[in-house]
């Protein structure tokens, strides 16, 4: 039965094609080819041969350009390790979130060229192509690049006597051991060195704009019913650094209220902290001799050729100093004119921004760069002080300053030494305020204090840590006068109060450990200081101490956010 259905399916099949075969027409014998047509389909092939080699070569030209201006592609293990050092300070101690310490090494030299960019283009923030890192919270608005910088700090703060100073050291306050804090100690935790802030870097055709904004909680106490360790710690946000700064080639201009120009660089005279020296040190108020502020004022930079020197001045917010701060102690007004220390001078801190002025401080400063091994400066600040005495009416006008010499040299890999110098006749207001700028004699009118300081110290790189040590003096020359009822008043008299400081010296070493850092998620470190200070006064009663003395340690945990802003090249 199924070989007969196989015979019936395939006799159909063979009668639909005979079907077929029968209703086709038969088909027309081709025309052979003549020799014409075969010629010009001769010459049309030889025309395509002749633009496929041509589209070949082009092909070949084009592969070999773009091996000529393609990189080879960098090991895995390259760049990770690139954007690790994305996370690395050159030449300083801060980095794109760090506070005034860091543990990250001092600059290598370059490979390609032994100078360094400075000012805004070269900064704590700012890598090449390859190290910059896109961090998560990087924010990008058309042409403008916002890097939030910040880091949280819990820190521990021992002293062998209470000053009540908290975070920062008053240099000039170190209690004598005949007063009750000369005979107790302190111990406190406290998160107020934390801060946050952010920097804008933006370009307008060939202008570089640079914005930068810095905050802390060390602005003081915020509720008194709360200052307290007992049920909560209310502390004050404060301002720190807040300016702008535009560059275009070699001329620059920053206004805001930023670090002091009196302060000293690590390059150029740059005001981005990671390219200033205030040290290694986890101390808020950092080292006694240091010259520094950060002063509302309005600068002008020139950067030469390849930016090895840079020269610039600046105005910067004056004032009538005359004593009081960082502990320092004031001189002694004549007994008619004690009204003056509320009016007309800047004492204790009190009433400062109302105080009368004659004109911002004029500082001059130019800075050498000549390799990323060396850099050196020196400058001068110019400042005036103006009396009114009520009683007489009569008006007395007198001028100071100071200049300063300051080093800073790689002497081998990974080793620095530092020297700051600075001597003044009326600029003790930049030494922390630990000498005041001039007395006041009977007649109301002003005499300048001598003051000077030195702080030196080196720096050393060894992996991940940095090891440091420092050396600061301050010197307060004496300045009397008689009143006019004949005692003695003025700065270091014959009976004048211990307050009244002749010189006052720090020693400090310290560890800075990084225990990992990543571009994308930041840093861990930790940071060990320890520190003798001790200082003497002009007069020393009978029977009184001769000098005050204090050991200080710091112990801090910080955590750095992440970022890298981006590279900008002049």
């Amino acid at each position: 039965m199924k070989s007969k259905t196989t015979g019936l399916v395939l006799s159909f099949v063979a009668a639909a094609f005979v079907h077929a075969a029968w209703a086709a027409e038969p088909a027309s014998p081709p025309t052979p080819p003549t020799a014409t047509d075969i010629a010009r389909l001769k010459t049309q092939l030889d025309e395509q041969q002749k633009v496929i080699e041509g589209l070949r070569a082009a092909l070949e030209e084009q592969r070999k350009l773009l091996e000529l201006y393609t990189p080879p592609a960098p090991q895995v293990d390259a760049v990770v390790a690139a954007r690790s050092a994305a996370l690395t300070v050159p030449n300083g101690p801060y980095t794109a979130s760090a506070g005034p310490v860091s543990i990250q090494p001092p600059p290598q030299p370059s490979q390609k060229k032994d100078t360094q960019m400075v000012g805004p283009s070269v900064n704590p923030q700012e890598r090449s192509a390859l190290e910059v890192s896109e961090s998560p919270l990087t924010i990008h608005l058309g042409t403008a690049t916002i890097t939030p910088i910040g880091f949280m700090d819990l820190t521990n703060t021992y002293r062998s006597t209470n000053s009540g100073a908290s975070l920062a050291t008053n240099f000039g306050s170190i209690p004598y051991n005949n007063t009750v804090g000369g005979h107790l100690t302190e111990d406190k935790f406290s998160a107020q060195n934390s801060r946050i802030g952010f920097r804008v870097d933006a370009m307008f055709r060939d202008w570089h704009i640079l914005g930068y904004y810095e905050g802390d909680f060390v602005g003081g106490i915020g509720n008194t019913a709360y200052n307290t360790q007992v049920s909560s710690n209310s502390v004050l946000y404060r301002i720190r650094l807040y300016w702008v700064d535009t560059r275009k080639g070699p001329f620059e201009m920053l206004a805001g209220q930023s670090w002091s120009m009196m302060t000293p660089n690590r390059r150029g005279i740059s005001a981005l902290p990671g390219d200033l020296f205030y040290g290694q040190e986890f101390d808020v108020n950092y080292l006694n001799g240091l010259t520094w502020g950060r002063i509302p004022g309005i600068r002008f930079l020139y950067h030469g050729a390849d930016n090895r020197v840079t020269a610039g001045i600046s105005l910067e917010n004056a004032t009538q100093y005359f004593g009081g701060s960082g502990g320092g102690g004031t001189p002694t007004l004549p007994a008619a004119l004690a009204a003056l220390s509320t009016t007309q001078l800047d004492a204790n801190q009190a009433n400062g921004i109302a105080l009368p002025n004659v004109h911002p401080d004029i500082i001059a400063k130019i800075a050498f760069d000549p390799t990323s091994h060396v850099h050196a400066e020196f400058g001068g600040v110019e400042s005036t002080v103006k009396i009114f005495n009520p009683n007489t009416l009569l008006k007395f006008t007198k001028e100071g300053g100071g200049g300063f010499v300051n080093g800073n040299f790689e002497v081998v890999k990974n080793f620095r030494l530092i020297t700051n110098n600075y001597w003044s006749d009326g600029g003790g207001r930049y030494l922390f305020g630990l000498a005041p700028n001039f007395i006041v004699r009977a007649d109301g009118s002003p005499s300048l204090v001598h003051s000077g300081s030195t702080l030196d110290g080196f720096e050393a790189v060894v992996k991940n840590s940095v090891i440091y040590g420092y050396y600061g003096g301050v010197y307060i020359g004496r300045n009397t006068a008689r009143d006019l009822n004949g005692s003695l008043i003025g700065y270091g008299y014959s009976g004048s109060a211990n307050g009244q400081n002749r010189a006052i010296q720090e020693g400090t070493f310290g560890l800075n450990q990084t225990f990992w850092r990543d571009p994308k998620y930041g840093s861990l470190s930790m940071f060990l200081q320890y520190a003798y200070f001790f200082r003497n006064p002009w007069y020393v009663a009978p029977g009184a101490p001769k000098n005050a003395h204090e050991n200080a340690v710091w112990f801090d945990l910080r955590y750095t956010l992440p970022g890298s802003a981006p590279a900008i090249k002049y």
